[in-house]
Formats: C-alpha cells, sequence, structure tokens
C-alpha cells in the first residue's frame, strides 16, 4: 500500500534515519506533488495513487550511495524534484541544486521551494552539458540517458565524489548494466549496480552508483 511508511523503509535500508519533521516535510512534498505538480503535467496524471512507493521512497534510497550526508549534491534534470526535493528533506545540512532546462518546470520548483521552505535547495535552470563546474554528489533519475549520464559523472566529479543513476524499476536489473560498469571504470570511477529489495519500494528498483577517489 501506498504511504509515507515506505519512506521510512527506504531509508532504513539505505542505512539512515529518518526523523519526524522530516517525515513531515515530505507528507507536505508529497501533497505538493498531488495538488500542483501532477495537474500541471510534472507527473503523469495516475502517479497519485504511488506518489510514495515510485516517486518519494524510490528518490530516498538512492541515499544508500553515501555513508553519511554529502555536502553537496547536483540533481540533474530534476524535472518536479525528484530525486533531489526528498534527499534535501532527509539531509537538511546538505546542499542540494536541483537542475532544468524547462522554464515551466522551474517555475514549478521555486514554488515548491518556498511552499515547503527547504532552505537548502538552489533551483537552477540550464542544461548539464553546459555546466563546468565540478561536483562531489550527483544524481540522476532518468533524466538523461544513461551512457551519457555516466559521461556527465566523469566530466562533473570531483574527488572524492559520487554519482547515483537510475536504471529502472524491472524485476531484473538492465542488460545494459555491465556496459555501463564499463564505461563508468573506463573514466576512472569505480562502478556497481544495486538493486533495492521490491518489499522496500512498490516493487524492485536498480541504481548504478559510481565514485570518484572514494
Amino acid at each position: 500500500m501506498d504511504s509515507p511508511a515506505l519512506a521510512r523503509n527506504a531509508v532504513e535500508w539505505a542505512g539512515h534515519s529518518l526523523g519526524d519533521d522530516s517525515l513531515e516535510h515530505l507528507e507536505a512534498y508529497a501533497e505538493w506533488l498531488v495538488q500542483e505538480a501532477i495537474p500541471a503535467g510534472g507527473l503523469g496524471p495516475r502517479e497519485g495513487d504511488r506518489i510514495w512507493g515510485r516517486h518519494i521512497a524510490d528518490s530516498l534510497a538512492f541515499s544508500t550511495a553515501w555513508d553519511q550526508a554529502p555536502r553537496e549534491i547536483l540533481d540533474v534534470g530534476t524535472g518536479v524534484g525528484l530525486p533531489g526535493i526528498p534527499l534535501a528533506i532527509l539531509w537538511p545540512e546538505t546542499d542540494v541544486t536541483v537542475l532544468d532546462r524547462g522554464g515551466r518546470r522551474i517555475r514549478l520548483l521555486t514554488r515548491a521551494v518556498r511552499i515547503l521552505g527547504v532552505e537548502n535547495v538552489r533551483v537552477a535552470q540550464g542544461d548539464v552539458f553546459d555546466v563546468a563546474d565540478e561536483w562531489s554528489g550527483l544524481v540522476f533519475r532518468g533524466s538523461v540517458r544513461a551512457p551519457e549520464a555516466v559521461g556527465v559523472a566523469g566530466r562533473l566529479l570531483g574527488v572524492p565524489g559520487t554519482a547515483v543513476l537510475g536504471l529502472s524499476r524491472r524485476a531484473e536489473p538492465p542488460d545494459r548494466s555491465r556496459d555501463l560498469v564499463g564505461v563508468a571504470e573506463a573514466l576512472g570511477m569505480t562502478a556497481e549496480v544495486v538493486g533495492t529489495p521490491p518489499d522496500i519500494l512498490d516493487g524492485p528498483a536498480w541504481i548504478l552508483i559510481m565514485r570518484l577517489g572514494v
């Protein structure tokens, strides 16, 4: 059943903890997704029935890539703030930049950040292929084709740095997983494919974790 309990499951599986205040913040974000993001077209019209398992808890599962809260995260192609805003709520001391090209989504995100009061989130409009800075943390959730995301990670990660790429929500890891690991390693990163147990979210999920100098 889709509920906030899935968020706690995901965070605990990832080795972190979710306080009551953070859960309340996530509930406010879930409400915003249903009431504003879906009507605006930021998520599909049927996603309201699986906001927690498919979107918020899925985003929080990315936190398994870090033993402790990272200093900063760039959320590439964030859309309506996934996974950046859930991670920012989980880690209020982490500076999270949510990056997207679409002006409409940027306006939505700016409103969401104001309503939610997540002071550690910065909204930025632009294309990741124009970004030149180094980042210690990167996340991609279906916004960039997987091979291109690996290349972006190789270009933008500083040392030390960690990047997480959402791969699929199918029962088995995607066929291209081995190739993606090989590309990441050719770019000097270590890489591994991690699967979340099917009972943690609303089904299996697979992510690629890439590290540079970690």
